[in-house]
């Protein structure tokens, strides 16, 4: 019987862990009330924030790593660790001051230099941040809490740039932490931040544990996302890996884990029915699903063999796979752009309006010159989204007449080989799937680049898209934006910089004795409590 058979006939006939149906997982209990157990989406295998792009090690980031600028729920760029912010009338010359008071986990002081270090190495791995570091002239600390950026010319975004939350987001670290090769992972975890990393308790492939650290200052302001005052009312966090649905099912129904970010849509009818047990929307800005191509490699380096996939692709498809049958949970989604927001277009999309005519999109492979090159896909077996979707794209491919080679691994292992441009032959790949939050998706997000080899896993290129994101960069009105982003749109969908694979909400799970946890794009621990 399917994993989603065997979970949704528990759901249907209302039986809990208490009843004896799931092993009762060998975990403890928490000591004490101020200890939250919570269950992240994937484990945390790296725990750089700029060396990969992986949602889950972002999240762990934030909690551990403060940010120049927040995004909040309003979509707004708000002050975080500065006190203020001046750029010179012709738009050259920004000054920024840091708020006094601001210490690291170690007892340091924030200091500009810090952050010059920090700015320096993560502008080399992000791609909006390359573009800022391309019209640098100097980027230097005046003294402890202020530094200076000089451009050769204007860039009216770069709050939103050193604000935004898709990643690699720009986190403040120590000088000497900073100092390290940005194509080397850290091995040491300082932040600024309201919890501190606890890297003698971090057992990748079981748990990742953050204390709140003491000594934060948050800002006076209510918090919202990524912004305002992070008052932490914790003591200790305590990431558990559970890749298996049942055992993470058993253990929050029992009291044993807290909080579950990502939860089966099956299980929910389960846990609404299950006393103690509180479930909900975790993100109105949903998700973008994502099916990501190697451009660089044989038979998707081909935009004829791109187009062909697009064509015989059907979202709803992929949709009812990972969300199941609610059609309240997704949306068909022809572009790039999150929905219901004053960036969201379709124009372009008519091709996946269309969706699912595998008649054409076999005939547009024979014209390819499709000659039965192997196609390496990377489907994640522990991450539920991936792995629904992954199943999907492996049969459509079959049908459509490719030649398949299905690589069934884990999230970690696909977070590592997708930085690989090696060809097929040498231990490189044609697929994988992610998704990229819907709060990231309202603007030029990393993952509808088309910039080469600086772009997002896949390494798209095309000139049409980027020089729309540009003309997005220099806009200075939410109307010179959007005509910027329907550009993005038709571009990037004739050339196939990704293949969206539809929108969709997913659910989290929680114990009612947890409270003031916020709807949004990641897990915000700050304001979150215990009431038992």
């Amino acid at each position: 019987m399917h994993r989603r058979s065997f979970l949704k006939n528990l759901a249907s006939a209302g039986v809990v862990a208490g009843a004896g149906v799931f092993a009762k997982p060998a975990l403890l209990r928490a000591a004490t009330p101020k200890v939250l157990r919570f269950v992240p989406q994937a484990d945390l295998a790296n725990f750089d924030p700029i060396w990969g792009t992986q949602l889950v090690v972002r999240n762990a980031s934030a909690m551990v790593w403060d940010t120049l600028y927040g995004f909040d729920a309003k979509f707004q760029i708000q002050k975080q660790m500065l006190e203020s912010d001046d750029v010179s009338a012709d738009g050259l010359v920004w000054t920024f001051k840091l708020r006094p008071g601001l210490k690291f986990h170690d007892g340091e002081a924030v200091r500009a230099k810090d952050v010059v270090a920090s700015l320096d190495r993560w502008s080399q791995r992000d791609n909006m941040g390359a573009m800022v570091r391309a019209l640098q002239k100097e980027l230097v600390a005046l003294d402890d809490r202020t530094f200076r950026w000089t451009l050769g010319k204007p860039f009216p975004k770069l709050r939103f740039v050193l604000g935004k939350m898709n990643t690699p987001v720009a986190f403040i670290m120590p000088e000497r932490i900073a100092k390290t090769d940005p194509f080397k992972k850290i091995s040491e975890y300082v932040g600024s931040g309201p919890f501190r990393f606890v890297a003698n308790e971090w057992v990748p492939g079981s748990q990742a544990v953050f204390e709140r650290f003491a000594d934060y200052l948050p800002r006076e302001e209510p918090p919202s996302w990524m912004a305002g005052g992070k008052r932490v009312l914790l003591d200790r966090v305590e990431w558990v890996t559970m890749p298996d649905p049942s055992t993470a099912a058993a253990a929050l129904q029992n009291g044993e884990i807290d909080w579950w970010e990502n939860p089966l849509p099956d299980l929910v009818p389960l846990f609404r029915n299950a006393p103690g047990v509180v479930v909900d929307i975790a993100d109105p800005m949903g998700n973008v699903g994502s099916f990501r191509m190697n451009h660089l490699q044989p038979p998707f380096n081909n935009v004829k063999v791109r187009r062909a996939v697009l064509t015989a692709m059907s979202q709803a498809d992929y949709m009812q796979a990972v969300v199941g049958d609610d059609p309240k949970l997704w949306k068909p989604l022809p572009g790039f752009f999150t929905p219901d927001t004053p960036w969201y277009t379709e124009e372009g999309g008519e091709i996946l309006k269309k969706g699912g005519d595998l008649a054409l999109a076999k005939k547009m492979l024979a014209e390819s010159g499709y000659a039965g090159e192997p196609v390496v896909c990377l489907i994640a077996q522990n991450q539920s989204i991936v792995k629904a979707m992954g199943d999907v794209t492996v049969d459509l491919l079959k049908r459509l007449g490719m030649n398949v080679d299905f690589v069934a691994t884990d999230w970690a292992t696909v977070g590592s080989r997708r930085a690989s441009k090696a060809p097929i032959a040498e231990g490189g790949w044609s697929m994988f799937h992610s998704w990229h939050m819907g709060a990231d998706c309202i603007g030029p997000y990393t993952g509808a680049r088309a910039s080469g080899d600086h772009a997002w896993f896949g390494w798209p290129t095309d000139a049409n898209v980027e020089k729309a994101f540009d003309d997005w960069f220099a806009a200075t009105d939410l109307a010179g934006e959007q005509e910027a982003l329907r550009r993005v749109n038709r571009f990037g969908l004739e050339s196939v910089v990704y293949a969206p694979t539809g929108f969709f909400l997913t659910y989290a799970a929680w114990r009612n004795s947890v409270v003031g946890i916020a709807k949004g794009p990641l897990p915000f621990f700050w304001g979150v409590n215990k009431t038992a």
